[in-house]
């Protein structure tokens, strides 16, 4: 497998996909955004000439100002494994390269969230170290989320 930095026929492919990789409506979380403006550290596994992952993450400066967290995070966005290649590690090489890039960079944590109910999420996270805390409101009025968490040394 070969883990490398997305391109524009990468996001292409994603798109088309996702919605399959996902088993439902999920496509528009695949903003272009997260390709033009925030792609510098999005990723993509191969296995051949097929992709068979990938992981939009980009690095945020740190948290509102006056909180107690001002160093800067490596936030995974979405994460997408081709079925067929699912619990092979390939969501593991994704995460282990990105944190290598959010060390890199100086991040002092990295960030994800989920919605509550998404077991393979929060089981996944969980097993690689992540802290998982479900806040009531995070995505507004009645829309509580597991927020996951991963201090960086």
């Amino acid at each position: 497998m070969n883990v490398r930095r997305i391109e524009k026929g990468d996001f292409d492919r994603i798109v088309e996909v996702i919605d399959h990789w996902w088993g439902g409506p999920i496509s528009t979380f695949a903003h272009p955004i997260f390709f033009y403006e925030l792609g510098d550290h999005a990723l993509v596994v191969e296995n051949g000439p097929e992709m068979i992952g990938f992981l939009l993450g980009f690095l945020a400066p740190g948290e509102r100002p006056g909180s107690s967290d001002d160093g800067r995070i490596g936030y995974v966005h979405l994460v997408g494994i081709h079925p067929d290649h699912r619990r092979r590690g390939v969501g593991r090489l994704l995460y282990d390269r990105f944190t290598e890039d959010c060390r890199e960079a100086r991040c002092s944590r990295m960030k994800a969230i989920t919605a509550p109910g998404n077991e393979g999420s929060i089981r996944f996270h969980v097993a690689l170290g992540w802290e998982a805390t479900e806040v009531d409101d995070y995505a507004g009025p009645g829309r509580r989320r597991v927020v996951f968490n991963k201090r960086l040394a």
